[in-house]
């Protein structure tokens, strides 16, 4: 098993740059069962967040990208299911979905309740305002 950075993901799914994403695609496309690639929740939240800042991606096509990364059998996402209950509740309205992972993240760890500033948070995703 290989790890595969954020900038990885990112060319590949991109296909923007002349000499990193024919390498990235090379990468990706060279994983197997046996010898898969690794993504972290990390270069999940990472890869959301290039997409949507420097690609203008839509929510769908964000949904579509990882989607497409958690269900390539040979890429292992670190808490895949927790992973895909966020993006559940991304596309179920308006949050955003670092804040979607943060709040199932906290959810699957056995958090009753995920506390926060943001107004936004507390009202598209469930988490609750701190006082």
């Amino acid at each position: 098993m290989i790890g595969l950075d954020t900038n990885v993901l990112v060319r590949y799914a991109a296909q923007d740059d002349p000499k990193q994403s024919p390498k990235a695609t090379r990468l990706i496309e060279s994983l197997t069962l046996d010898d898969p690639g690794y993504v972290s929740l990390v270069a999940v939240v990472e890869l959301y967040w290039v997409m949507t800042s420097c690609y203008a991606c839509t929510r769908g096509e964000i949904c579509e990208v990882l989607e497409t990364l958690l269900r390539t059998k040979e890429i292992i996402v670190a808490k895949a299911d927790v992973v895909w209950k966020a993006i559940r509740l991304f596309k179920e309205g308006k949050a955003d979905f670092a804040d979607c992972l943060i709040e199932r993240d906290a959810e699957d760890a056995g958090c009753g309740y995920t506390n926060t500033f943001d107004r936004e948070a507390v009202k598209h995703c469930g988490m609750r305002l701190v006082d």
